[in-house]
């Protein structure tokens, strides 16, 4: 690099370490010869030097899909402490710019591994900025279609099917999907399994009543509205997220329609208070604590044999059955999908 910029290697030192005031046009030299080369200054070094590492792992995603984040984020924490490491934990807010620049800053302070939740642009530059890195890197809940990450995440697509099924046992014909963010693996795997489902069960489906939620309350209830105003209407409703079973739960509440009276309900992610609700909340549970503890698993593998095959993980989840469905408080509390 010093050498691209025209200059000794201890005036670059004095660039990146800020230890002494260096001529404008010098200072622009080494920069540009930073961003031409892609130099990461290490602040790390010294730990690096006796094969250490730095005792650090990245943890990416967004709580503002996953309201499960501490259920995720607490085993890998554990584990990482019991270890002697440290969890940097960032926000991507389901923006695949700032996801791009919050792993990039990981990548900039050495961290030892990445855990990343992936936006549904992720593809574009995150990604791939990652696999040519060689860190050890695991992709938690949403999976994608690539051979070069280990991968864990819940069953989405048979679980959901699984929701249809309970509700044509019900004689439900009629049955509703508001979908979440485009683009997400998630997303896609849970439109799948809805329209798996409607096959299964002979039932023709209606492209009207699938609508989009945008994975948040607000366009949740959105969609409720528009799909409540066709003719005929939906007799059931599933919400692929809880944050959109939250906006549906509140427009239906706010419209005084009854559940399950009125319209049935069952929703995709179960609540730690699901059974709190009046009636109780019929939901698919995923088990968010093992997927975080087979995510570190995953990544300790990784960082101990860097040339093993890659690995993608599906963990099972369970339909929890209570009111909202029609089913009555006796019925089975829970099966597995």
């Amino acid at each position: 690099m010093a050498r691209t910029a025209g200059v000794s290697m201890s005036t670059v030192s004095h660039v990146i370490n800020g230890t002494r005031v260096v001529e404008p046009t010098t200072l622009q030299r080494v920069n540009d010869a930073i961003k031409t080369t892609g130099y990461r200054h290490n602040r790390l070094a010294r730990a690096l030097a006796r094969g250490a590492g730095t005792q650090s792992v990245g943890v990416a995603l967004s709580a503002q899909s996953n309201p499960y984040l501490a259920d995720l984020v607490m085993p890998i924490e554990a584990s990482l402490t019991d270890h002697g490491s440290l969890m940097l934990l960032g926000e991507t807010h389901e923006d695949a710019a700032k996801e791009y620049r919050l792993v990039n800053a990981l990548l900039d302070r050495r961290v030892d591994g990445i855990i990343l939740a992936p936006t549904p642009g992720a593809g574009e530059q995150t990604l791939p900025m990652l696999a040519k890195s060689g860190l050890p890197v695991v992709l938690l809940d949403r999976l994608v279609d690539a051979a070069n990450f280990d991968q864990v995440g819940s069953d989405n697509t048979e679980p959901m099917a699984g929701i249809v099924d309970h509700l044509a046992g019900h004689g439900h014909t009629r049955i509703a999907l508001i979908a979440g963010i485009p683009g997400l693996s998630t997303s896609g795997e849970r439109r799948e399994g809805y329209l798996r489902g409607l096959e299964r069960n002979g039932i023709t489906p209606i492209p009207g009543l699938v609508a989009e939620g945008g994975s948040s309350a607000g366009e949740a209830g959105r969609a409720m509205e528009q799909l409540w105003r066709r003719h005929p209407r939906p007799t059931a409703i599933i919400p692929a997220n809880n944050y959109m079973t939250v906006g549906v739960l509140k427009w239906l509440r706010q419209a005084r329609i009854s559940v399950p009276d009125d319209v049935a309900l069952a929703g995709f992610d179960d609540f730690e208070w699901s059974d709190l609700i009046d009636p109780p909340l019929t939901a698919v549970a995923q088990n968010w604590i093992t997927i975080g503890q087979r995510a570190i698993e995953m990544l300790t593998d990784r960082m101990a044999a860097p040339d093993r095959p890659p690995r993608t993980e599906r963990i099972v989840a369970s339909l929890m059955v209570r009111q909202s469905c029609g089913c009555g408080s006796d019925d089975v509390p829970a099966r597995g999908i």
